[in-house]
C-alpha cells in the first residue's frame, strides 16, 4: 500500500473514527500536548552535599521528633509510568497466558490479535537452535524477545541489575480513550507510608493523580495531592533558603539558623519556667522550635542546589551517566522525556519524595504503521530502564508500575518497515487486551515470587489470566473488570514487599479486596526487613 506525507511518529495522531480531540487528557493521548522536560540551568555542576554534614550532632536525634523525614520514611521508593491513549502491554511486550500463568499459551489468533504474527507467536520452537527464540526471562518476567519495552530497557540496565529484578502482570481491562480510569496508586502507595523529605507525591502532570489516569476516588488525601515535576528546574525550585546561602557559606548558613533555634528553645523555656504563661500550649512550642530546626535542616541538606539537580548528578548525565550529555540536552521528544524521567527518579529513589509519576503522552497510536507504536513503546523502555539502573547505582529497592488507559489490537496486517518490524499493525482500540505489570528491583538479590512450587509461582506472577484469544477473563480476579480494585492490588503488593499485608486494611478502610484473597493476588515474597537507609 503506497503512502503518502509520511508523519513524524512524534507529531499529534488525528484518527479518523476519532472526535476531535477537546480535553487535555484526549490532547495528551493523541500527542497534541506532552510534558515539557525544560532544561533551565548548568549541567556541569556535581555532587557533593551528604546528608547532615553539617547539623550538630546534638540536634540529630530532634529531627525525627520534629516529623522531618530524612530517608523517605524507609519504605521502597515507588515510581508509576502512565502512558496515555491505551498502549499495548499484551503479548507484544508482556507476554500474558491463560490459567497456567505466561508459559500456558494463547492460541495463534490470540496472539495475532495482540499484535504478533503465525511465525513469531512465543510458543514457536526454532528448528535450527531447539529452543524457543520468541521468550525472553532475562528481567525475571516474560516478556517476547523482540519487545520494544525489553530493548529500551536493556539499553539502560546492566547484566547486574537485570539479575535482580523480577515483576508480575495483571491482567485487567480497562476503558478506552477516557479519563475513567482510576488507575494511578498513589495516594494508597502514601497510606502504606511511602515518604519524602521534601515532598510525599511528585507526578509530572499537574492533575490530582500527577499523571493521565485519575485515582481513586477513595483513596485521594488533597493534603498529599502530587506536586508537578517534569524537568530538572522544577526539582531544583522545590527548596528555597533564601538569601543565607548566597550571603554565607552553606555551612555558616546553618550555623545561623541552629543559632536561631537554640535562643528560640531558651526563651521558650524561659517563659515556660518563669512567667507559666503558655506550659499548657506544647503545639505552639513545637511549631516555633520545628520551624527554625528544619529551616537549618534544609539549609544543610539542601542549601547547594546540586544535591537536587538531575542534570548535575554524573551518575544520571555523562559520560559515566545513565544518558549521555547529548540524549539528555537534546530539544527533541526523547531528550524532553529523559529530562522528565530523570527529575522524578531523582527525587524518588533517593528520598526526597515517596512515590512519583512519570506521565507520556502519545499512546493511542492506532490506525498508522506499527512502527510507530515500537518508537514510542521503546523510548518508554529507556525511560523505565534509566529507573531500574538508578535504583541499582544508588543501592536502594524499587517498585516500578507500568499502566495505560486501555489497550488495542491488530487486525493482521504486517509492518515490514525496518521500525515495524514485521509485527501485526494496530488496528483499534481494544480494552479487552490491557495488562497492566510492574517490575521490582532488589538490591540484595532477585525478588523470591510467593508459592512453593513452579506451577504456583507462574500463578502469582500472573495475577489473573487471559482467554485463549488474547481477550481478559474478567472472572479470574476483583482487578479484572474493576480498575479501582486494580489500583488497591498494586497497593497490595507494594504492602507485600515490607512484609505489611496484614496491615492492608488499615492502610486503605474501604478496600473491596477480601482478605481471604490477599494471599493469591500477592506476587512476592518480602524483600525488605527494617528502615531503608537513604543514599544521600
Amino acid at each position: 500500500m503506497r503512502r503518502k506525507n509520511q508523519r513524524s511518529y512524534d507529531d499529534p495522531i488525528c484518527h479518523p473514527g476519532h472526535r476531535r480531540p477537546r480535553t487535555r487528557r484526549e490532547f495528551l493521548a493523541q500527542g497534541f500536548i506532552a510534558g515539557t522536560g525544560t532544561l533551565l540551568g548548568g549541567a556541569g555542576v556535581t555532587l557533593g552535599n551528604n546528608a547532615h554534614a553539617t547539623l550538630s550532632p546534638d540536634l540529630l536525634p530532634l529531627i525525627s521528633d520534629c516529623g522531618i523525614a530524612t530517608q523517605g520514611a524507609g519504605k521502597i521508593p515507588f515510581i508509576a509510568f502512565d502512558l496515555a491513549g491505551g498502549c499495548s502491554q499484551a503479548g507484544s511486550n508482556v507476554l500474558v497466558g491463560q490459567q497456567g500463568g505466561q508459559m500456558d499459551f494463547l492460541s495463534t489468533s490470540g496472539y495475532e490479535r495482540q499484535g504478533l504474527p503465525g511465525d513469531m507467536v512465543p510458543p514457536v520452537t526454532n528448528p535450527q537452535t531447539g529452543t524457543n527464540d520468541f521468550v525472553d526471562t532475562t528481567l525475571g518476567l516474560a516478556f517476547h524477545s523482540d519487545s520494544a519495552f525489553l530493548r529500551g530497557m536493556m539499553t539502560r540496565v546492566s547484566p547486574a541489575t537485570a539479575a535482580n529484578i523480577s515483576g508480575a502482570v495483571i491482567p485487567a481491562r480497562s476503558e478506552n480513550d477516557t479519563g475513567n480510569n482510576p488507575h494511578n496508586p498513589m495516594y494508597g502507595i502514601a497510606a502504606a507510608g511511602a515518604d519524602g523529605s521534601l515532598l510525599s507525591l511528585i507526578g509530572s502532570e499537574n492533575t490530582d493523580s500527577g499523571g493521565n489516569s485519575m485515582a481513586p476516588q477513595a483513596m485521594i488525601n488533597e493534603a498529599l495531592r502530587p506536586t508537578k515535576v517534569d524537568r530538572p528546574s522544577d526539582v531544583t525550585g522545590l527548596v528555597d533558603v533564601g538569601d543565607l546561602t548566597a550571603v554565607l557559606s552553606q555551612q555558616d548558613a546553618v550555623a545561623v539558623m541552629e543559632s536561631i533555634y537554640r535562643i528560640s528553645d531558651q526563651k521558650m523555656s524561659a517563659v515556660d519556667v518563669d512567667d507559666n504563661i503558655i506550659t499548657s500550649d506544647d503545639v505552639l512550642k513545637d511549631l516555633v522550635r520545628c520551624g527554625y530546626l528544619k529551616s537549618a535542616d534544609l539549609a544543610d541538606r539542601f542549601g547547594n542546589p546540586a544535591t537536587l539537580d538531575p542534570a548535575g548528578d554524573p551518575e544520571i548525565v555523562g559520560a559515566t551517566g545513565i544518558f549521555s550529555s547529548t540524549e539528555f540536552l537534546s530539544n527533541d521528544t526523547t531528550g524532553r522525556e529523559f529530562r522528565k524521567t530523570a527529575s522524578v527518579m531523582k527525587m524518588v529513589i533517593n528520598g526526597f519524595a515517596g512515590a512519583g509519576t512519570v506521565e507520556m503522552g502519545g499512546y493511542d497510536y492506532h490506525g498508522g504503521r506499527r512502527a510507530e507504536g515500537e518508537v514510542k513503546d521503546f523510548r518508554a523502555g529507556q525511560c523505565m530502564g534509566a529507573c531500574l539502573e538508578y535504583a541499582a547505582i544508588r543501592g536502594v529497592p524499587l517498585m516500578l508500575y507500568v499502566m495505560s488507559d486501555g489497550s488495542l489490537s491488530s487486525n493482521g496486517v504486517i509492518d515490514n518497515s525496518v521500525d515495524g518490524r514485521g509485527k501485526g499493525e494496530w488496528s483499534s482500540d481494544n480494552q479487552q487486551t490491557a495488562a497492566p505489570f510492574f517490575l521490582v528491583y532488589n538490591p540484595s538479590g532477585r525478588p523470591t515470587l510467593m508459592g512453593g512450587t513452579p506451577d504456583l509461582q507462574a500463578r502469582h506472577q500472573q495475577i489473573g489470566h487471559m482467554r485463549a484469544d488474547g481477550s481478559v477473563e474478567t472472572a479470574a480476579t476483583p482487578a479484572a473488570n474493576n480498575v479501582n480494585l486494580l489500583a488497591e492490588t498494586v497497593v497490595l503488593n507494594y504492602m507485600a514487599l515490607h512484609g505489611e499485608q496484614g496491615n492492608f486494611a488499615s492502610a486503605l478502610p474501604f478496600t473491596g479486596l477480601a482478605s481471604a484473597m490477599w494471599d493469591d493476588l500477592t506476587a512476592f515474597e518480602p524483600i525488605v526487613n527494617g528502615v531503608i537507609t537513604n543514599p544521600l
